[in-house]
């Protein structure tokens, strides 16, 4: 963990990184099917790649394939925690219709994933890393294949579920050698951050992925590769690749609003500052300086095992025929409003990237402003592999966007569950960049984007922003009579 900065950049571009691929689209032949390269990261927030601004982070894979890519800059997920907005991405419902309200609830195994909804016997697949929702080392939802990395949930397994099994990558781990760290024989998370880059999980994946492109390259094929990283514990090999100037303090740091904050976002960050967190401060700047800079080095551990799988995609010859999807299941907040994590409002929270490259439709590179939704995934993906949209699914196909095309812009709705603790919200953010946040139980917040970008001046009450605050509130109102949410929001201050 010593290294110089030299020799950090030497690994980099050493054997573990594979050129990086310049992927050449148009060449499909008639009749066949596309494969799906479903890439997606745990806790990251949009900007951190250049398309959304951040041109200092190590990042050359992904910079490059949204060079090639419609990119969407005002993504969001449908709830800010793992679990539910996991559940949104891999089936096409709200967190409210797959019940996966909070973290460690489990998908039902009658509600379909893409690839049951697809049901096309042609297709091979494959699930590839973090899970979250439930039995998380064992295939299920429709996949042939299926390489765990997380040994964390075995007490939330299903109760006929063996809990002394462990993931692919404890196997793996293994026979490298490696001792459990923990009493009940597992390697914890902050065992595995502290291993050499090829044994982390994004180089297992990496492999693993490669392994299976390279194998299946003569039949249509689907692969999710989900990486953990950058979640926390914001600890890995390359923390000192970034300078404090490459991976700065957010510029909404401190960043605590004047106005009314809801409460629980206080007891959030009041909690984290109260302890330390891996041995820093959270009270002091120097602290949240590190931990971005960690934070950036897991972005680039990432990037680096994309550039592998991206180049077993061209080597193989299936750029050509291969529709990617990069996205994350939710934001970070890193330090904004003097928080980490997410669960929270803000834009850093709720907003992600997406990325698209669907080569054999010939369109050009170039990004929609408008805002979209998770919700939109499951049925863009499965038009996009030929297969009619169930009316079951609530969210509209991006098609039209993808191919340039004028498409009404539309609110964007998120979901909040706390469970009985705590309060139920629901946010709408408008396309002229409006964003209401309400619950049932603490503050509201209502933010104009466009002036206050950095979300610092809550809007939520004032005289002048009623007229706008109704007009938010009746097109929640509509989308919840439309999806059959049963919350209940107040009516607006």
């Amino acid at each position: 963990m010593n290294l110089t900065r030299r020799q950090y950049l030497a690994q980099l571009t050493g054997s573990l990184f594979a050129p990086p691929a310049i992927l050449r689209g148009g060449s499909r032949r008639p009749g066949e099917k596309p494969n799906l390269l479903f890439l997606w990261t745990d806790e990251q927030r949009a900007d951190t790649m250049a398309a959304y601004g951040n041109r200092t982070y190590r990042v050359p894979v992904l910079n490059r394939l949204a060079s090639q890519s419609v990119v969407f800059l005002r993504c969001y997920d449908t709830q800010p925690v793992c679990t539910p907005a996991r559940s949104t991405v891999m089936t096409g419902l709200w967190p409210h219709q797959t019940g996966c309200l909070q973290n460690n609830i489990p998908l039902k195994p009658e509600t379909k994933t893409l690839v049951e909804l697809l049901d096309d016997p042609d297709y091979y697949t494959g699930y590839f890393g973090k899970w979250h929702l439930g039995d998380e080392v064992f295939p299920q939802h429709g996949f042939h294949e299926w390489i765990s990395i997380e040994d964390t949930y075995t007490e939330y397994y299903s109760p006929a579920r063996d809990r002394n099994a462990r993931s692919s990558y404890h196997q793996f781990l293994v026979e490298l050698g490696y001792t459990p760290n923990t009493k009940d024989r597992k390697f914890s998370r902050d065992f595995a951050v502290r291993l050499p880059v090829e044994h982390c999980k994004p180089a297992f994946l990496a492999r693993e992925a490669t392994r299976f492109i390279l194998q299946n390259r003569h039949r249509p094929w689907i692969l999710y590769v989900n990486f953990l990283e950058p979640h926390m514990p914001f600890f890995g090999p390359y923390n000192d690749l970034h300078s404090s100037e490459e991976a700065p303090v957010p510029a909404n740091y401190p960043g605590i609003p004047i106005r009314n904050e809801p409460q629980r976002y206080h007891r959030i960050r009041a909690e984290q500052q109260q302890r330390p967190y891996q041995g820093l401060d959270l009270t002091q700047r120097a602290s949240w300086e590190r931990l971005n800079r960690n934070y950036a080095g897991l972005c680039t551990q990432v990037d680096q095992a994309l550039g592998r799988i991206l180049w077993a995609l061209e080597a193989s010859g299936q750029a050509d025929n291969t529709i990617i999807v990069f996205t994350s299941d939710h934001g970070e907040m890193m330090g904004s409003h003097s928080l980490y994590g997410k669960q929270v409002a803000y834009e850093e929270a709720v907003r992600v990237p997406l990325l698209l490259y669907v080569p054999f439709r010939k369109h050009k590179a170039f990004s929609v402003s408008q805002p979209v939704s998770h919700i939109s995934l499951v049925p863009t993906l499965l038009e996009l592999l030929g297969k009619r949209v169930p009316e079951l699914l609530p969210g509209k196909s991006l098609l039209p966007l993808l191919e340039g095309r004028e498409q009404m812009p539309e609110p964007v709705f998120i979901e909040w569950h706390s469970g009985e603790s705590g309060p139920t919200g629901r946010y709408v953010v408008s396309p002229e960049g409006w964003k209401l946040v309400l619950y049932d139980r603490d503050h509201g917040m209502l933010f104009d984007q466009r002036r206050d970008p950095l979300e610092l001046h809550n809007l939520y009450g004032e005289p002048a922003y009623r007229q706008i605050t109704r007009q938010l509130y009746e097109q929640l109102l509509q989308w919840q009579a439309r999806v059959q949410d049963p919350a209940r929001m107040p009516e607006p201050a």
